[in-house]
């Protein structure tokens, strides 16, 4: 598998990505996995331009007899990232 360089990473992520209200960009990791392409390297470029793990919505207690005892999981990993306005600028 060839070795995806700067400008192809960064053409890859602004084509997986959409728009966020903050101006930035989204990029789902799910999107990341399924290209097909280096996604450790593609996770370095997104870290490298100061993308930030957007966290996860709070899940709504429910009440009932055992509404307290649920256990809400987490996922290890982000569900999806953040690029700051001016992440595809080239450097």
């Amino acid at each position: 598998m060839p070795v995806l360089d700067d400008d192809a990473i960064r053409a890859l992520v602004r084509s997986l990505s959409r728009p966020h209200p903050s101006g930035g960009a989204v990029i789902e990791r799910a999107a990341i996995l399924a290209a097909g392409a280096d996604s450790v390297a593609i996770l370095a470029w997104i870290d490298a331009h100061d993308a930030q793990p957007e966290e996860p919505a709070a899940a709504a207690v429910t009440g009932g007899l055992h509404g307290a005892r649920t256990d809400v999981r987490r996922p290890s990993a982000p569900l999806r990232y953040v690029l700051p306005a001016g992440a595809f600028a080239t450097d």
